[in-house]
């Protein structure tokens, strides 16, 4: 027998598409929703078995909130979780919030009628592979570059990225110019364009900047 769900997404065309694939496999959708807030007031209305989040940004906790309500104000329905694993966090805090169930973002609609299936009847459906490395990131936490890191990249030219690299190596002025093989005039010229970006006014407030959102990781990986 189909599994009776809300299928919410953060972009429409997905849930509906995601909607039709289901129903097309014997899968009865009692309403298609989107943003993901919507989800528990179309719970609440149509009291499914099920309820399929599609969540765009799993890296914010407040993402899950619509998990928490759903949990506190319909326990008796499962929650999978479709979205990204390149963080972690975003993972382990889907489960923590009380989704059921976890599938990536580009599984296959096998993989997802699967998750389904377990979450209503009362197993959880996560990957193995993935639980393992949620347990691993929890027990040994790396700090993750999170979305201001990314968008103060974006900002930073390539070599004003490796200005701030050996800033945080604490190198000053001559030592920067001395190791890129610049003028020093030219190194201070660099150094204040990163402070000026990272909006830091010293140069141990940009270290702590790019330290706390996770940049320096992602400044070394670029």
């Amino acid at each position: 027998m189909g599994v009776r769900l809300v299928v919410t997404d953060d972009h429409r065309l997905l849930a509906e598409a995601l909607a039709t694939a289901l129903q097309l496999r014997g899968h009865r959708v009692l309403a298609v929703g989107t943003p993901v807030g919507a989800a528990a007031d179309l719970v609440a209305n149509r009291r499914p078995e099920v309820c399929l989040l599609g969540v765009a940004h799993p890296e914010d906790p407040a993402s899950f909130d619509v998990v928490r309500r759903i949990r506190r104000e319909r326990p008796e329905v499962a929650v999978v979780v479709m979205g990204t694993v390149l963080h972690l966090s975003g993972v382990a805090s889907a489960l923590a919030a009380g989704a059921s169930g976890y599938v990536r973002q580009d599984e296959r609609i096998e993989g997802v009628e699967r998750a389904l299936t377990r979450v209503r009847a009362g197993e959880a459906a996560v990957a193995p592979d993935l639980l393992q490395s949620v347990f691993e990131h929890l027990l040994r936490p790396v700090a993750e570059p999170d979305g201001e890191a990314v968008r103060l990249l974006r900002l930073l030219t390539r070599r004003e990225v490796q200005v701030l690299i050996r800033i945080a190596e604490g190198e000053d002025t001559r030592e920067i110019a001395e190791g890129m093989a610049i003028a020093p005039s030219t190194a201070r010229t660099h150094v204040q364009r990163v402070l000026m970006k990272l909006g830091a006014r010293t140069r141990l407030e940009a270290t702590a900047v790019a330290a706390r959102t996770g940049l320096l990781e992602l400044a070394a990986r670029d």
